[in-house]
């Protein structure tokens, strides 16, 4: 079984996009349940599957496939709206890489910065773009962002 560990915060400024440009994310979800959340992804030029299982603590089950672009734009118009649209930057910091959300469409405004651990007790550093901690506040959930749009808050 695939296993997702990941812990998000807020970001304080731009000074992460300094020598890195974003890659356009679209995403949609089919289902999206506390339980479990299928979504589906465009990336460049890929399609995505992925199901996720319950969360437990900052992992959870996760299983993702490569599937046809094609297929994946046509899946997108069966998820709900709005969807998440967003610029990833990759950012390499102290021997980790952070990935960067920056939203567009009904979640303007919103950055959020993510690392994917080996394990839940790995130890990592903070770069100083990085506030605090959003990890366990379910808002900040893209498949939430979906019906509770950032720009409603």
């Amino acid at each position: 079984m695939s296993q997702e560990i990941e812990r998000k915060f807020l970001v304080l400024n731009d000074d992460y996009k300094k020598g890195t440009n974003g890659v356009l994310y679209r995403q949609g979800y089919l289902c999206a349940s506390p339980k479990r959340t299928v979504r589906v992804r465009t990336v460049g030029d890929t399609g995505y599957l992925t199901i996720k299982g319950a969360s437990k603590g900052v992992a959870r089950a996760e299983f993702e496939y490569s599937i046809p672009k094609e297929d994946a734009e046509e899946l997108l118009l069966l998820c709900e709206t709005p969807l998440i649209e967003k610029y990833r930057y990759f950012i390499p910091y102290k021997g980790n890489t952070w990935e960067v959300d920056e939203f567009l469409g009904e979640n303007t405004g919103l950055v959020i910065a993510e690392i994917e651990l080996k394990s839940e007790t790995q130890q990592f550093e903070l770069p100083p773009w990085v506030g605090a901690e959003v990890t366990s506040d379910p808002r900040y959930y893209n498949s939430n962002l979906v019906r509770f749009p950032f720009s409603q808050w």
